[in-house]
């Protein structure tokens, strides 16, 4: 019969390969949305909503000539279209969007991301590759990547 000659009691070892797992997040294109709809500018709010709601997403990148120029969220949305005089079929998408939009690269880790949106309360992140939208991780995915690495976490305990 063999015996383990460790003198760390059984519970710091299992805590350790906790942190352990924690210490070494994934990647963000693990989690992220691959390939997001996105929408021009020169759209009209109400192309956008429908958009929105045909695909039940909501985040939509704006591109211009196929580079990001900004971000519109459902709450922009329907933030503008509460204002008086405000014509969803004639206002465009520019004049809805956040033009300062969270970016990171395919190689950011999943912990960075995650606090980042935490600490300044972004909806999601634009998922960037050489001046090309490749993906957007949003508060659903950072919820899935919880579920998974919460369920690991018990699996391992």
């Amino acid at each position: 019969m063999t015996r383990s000659t460790s003198t760390q009691p059984a519970h710091s070892k299992s805590s350790t390969s906790k942190h352990q797992r924690l210490a070494t997040a994934p990647s963000i294109t693990r989690y992220m949305s691959g390939a997001p709809h996105s929408i021009g500018r020169d759209q009209t709010l109400d192309t956008a909503h429908a958009m929105m709601h045909k695909l039940g997403i909501r985040h939509l990148p704006v591109l211009e000539a196929g580079r990001l120029v900004g971000l519109l969220s459902q709450r922009d949305l329907y933030l503008v279209e509460t204002l008086r005089d405000v014509d969803p079929k004639l206002v465009t998408v520019d004049e809805a969007m956040s033009q300062d939009v969270y970016q990171v690269t395919p190689s950011a880790d999943l912990h960075g991301v995650v606090r980042s949106m935490i600490e300044h309360k972004y909806g999601c992140a634009v998922v960037m590759e050489k001046d090309r939208v490749v993906g957007i991780f949003t508060t659903v995915d950072a919820m899935r990547a919880l579920q998974e690495l919460l369920g690991t976490m018990k699996a391992g305990a």
